[in-house]
């Protein structure tokens, strides 16, 4: 009886041990499960997941661009210091003659990253060596019309009110831009397809090495052989040339083996819809390029034109290197938001896009305030003249301003190429810059006398007024219905693997 009582003692401690074991196991598992920590937890993964992948796509985007785009300022930069002359014509002609060019090729190419993007993401990646071929074709037979542009140069700068001076030396700086333009077509085009299918690191690779050639080149030809202008236009159609055939040893060697298959005839097949959409983009992309042409031209036609000129272009330049990191990022949220809705999700799509913005806006600060404080030590990197530093540190806040601008509204085109809204941004950037921002640039400029400065506050507001536009349509998107538009698209378009 004694040993039973201690059994039954002992029997009930520990059904009371094993009920506090269980209050505390379940009070643990309500912790663990607590929804706001989960949430929390769950939130900061895919954050640091989409951060992770927009750096795989952007970090070696902005290296190609920056790197490509350092080839043509570093000959810009020694044409500055072989002559004004020499600086002034290589500026009209880089921002005239290749900004129109440029304005079209990048246009018509930008499908690539739509058609691309979505194949990849919708594992259909034989596409995507059909959607190369077919730019190809198009970008191709564009060019025809494109090579006149810089065999005529000196007349069509007359025609355009430029001085005799300035057209007749541009006339023969242009020829040497001709290889430029091929390997924007080829070059450019292929980078984008590359870029699509998350293989943009070899090319950053090449055109990083092929800038500091480029450097090296130029320094002996300029400095050392003293070949003048014949050394430094040389020495960059070197370096873009070595770009253009490592890129298509890449792709014709076998590391694309799934998304290229060789040349194939069904190329021509459903070629009038990529003809559009190329159409579209062309349009698009068109109006945001010219931007700067147009205004080097209002900005040629003003008293001590060389110095202004000179001073514009030099600011315009330093934005150019600063857009080179924003356009990184507008590659990777094309490639995200298209890859996205191939998948068939919407609200993936839709975070990427937040998390992008973060990003590229918190460069575009940081890049601001620099602008702010070295603006003029920057100048003599492009110049030897006093005069035209000091004309570049005047325009230092406004300079400042059209960076952050530049930080935020090239991610949402990024945005407008990955869902394949081409023809809705294409009158978006009409009406912004030819409606709002040039008229206002000239009335400053010439109506009010402010110059320079006029010019730049009538493109700032045509800039601004664009991202607020842009940055409403994104928000009110409904991409649930985007994912069924892209669907739809992909079952028009995609063609049996063979």
């Amino acid at each position: 009886m004694r040993f039973d009582g201690v059994f039954d003692q002992l029997n009930r401690c520990n059904e009371a041990n094993t009920g506090e074991n269980k209050n505390m196991v379940n009070g643990n598992t309500e912790r663990l499960l607590d929804p706001n920590q989960k949430n929390e937890d769950d939130l900061k993964h895919r954050i640091w997941d989409e951060l992770k992948k927009l750096w795989v796509i952007g970090a070696p985007s902005i290296l190609a661009r920056v790197s490509s785009f350092g080839i043509i300022v570093v000959t810009q930069a020694f044409m500055g210091h072989i002559g004004e002359l020499e600086l002034a014509s290589f500026s009209l002609v880089q921002t005239t003659n290749m900004r129109f060019v440029d304005g079209i090729l990048y246009g018509l190419g930008s499908v690539i990253p739509t058609l691309c993007g979505q194949a990849f993401g919708a594992g259909q990646y034989h596409m995507m060596g059909i959607y190369l071929q077919q730019s190809w074709i198009i970008l191709l037979t564009v060019s025809i019309f494109l090579v006149p542009v810089f065999i005529f140069t000196t007349p069509i700068l007359r025609l355009l009110g430029e001085t005799e001076e300035l057209s007749n030396y541009a006339g023969k700086l242009s020829p040497w831009f001709i290889p430029v333009l091929y390997y924007h077509i080829l070059g450019i085009s292929t980078q984008m397809y590359l870029q699509a299918q998350l293989k943009i690191m070899v090319v950053g690779w090449i055109t990083a090495i092929s800038f500091v050639i480029n450097l090296i080149l130029s320094w002996i030809m300029v400095d050392k052989l003293n070949w003048g202008v014949p050394g430094a236009m040389g020495a960059m159609t070197v370096s873009v040339c070595l770009i253009l055939f490592t890129v298509f040893i890449y792709v014709f060697g076998g590391w694309c083996k799934d998304s290229w298959r060789g040349f194939s005839k069904s190329a021509l097949n459903e070629l009038w819809p990529v003809v559009k959409l190329s159409i579209s983009s062309g349009i698009m992309l068109c109006f945001e390029i010219w931007n700067s042409a147009v205004l080097i031209l209002l900005v040629g036609y003003m008293k001590n034109a060389k110095v202004a000129v000179s001073a514009f272009s030099i600011c315009l330049s330093i934005i150019a290197w600063v857009y080179m990191i924003s356009t990184g990022f507008s590659g990777a949220a094309s490639v995200r938001v298209a890859n996205e809705l191939g998948k068939g999700d919407g609200m993936a799509a839709k975070f990427s896009i937040k998390i992008n913005l973060s990003i590229s806006l918190t460069v575009g600060v940081i890049f601001s305030i620099l602008a702010l404080v070295f603006s003029e030590t920057i100048s003599y990197a492009f110049t030897s003249s006093t005069e035209v530093a000091k004309e570049v540190s005047g325009l230092s806040v406004l300079l400042a301003l059209i960076i952050l601008l530049n930080s935020i509204q090239p991610v949402f085109s990024g945005v407008a190429i990955g869902a394949g809204w081409q023809s809705l941004v294409a009158s978006v950037n009409l009406f912004c810059n030819y409606v709002i921002g040039f008229p206002l640039a000239i009335f400053l400029g010439y109506v009010f006398h402010l110059q320079v400065k006029g010019v730049w506050i009538g493109m700032i507001s045509g800039l601004a007024a664009q991202t607020v536009v842009l940055a409403y349509i994104t928000w009110r998107t409904d991409w649930d219905a985007q994912v069924d538009k892209t669907m739809a698209r992909l079952s028009r378009w995609i063609l049996p693997s063979s």
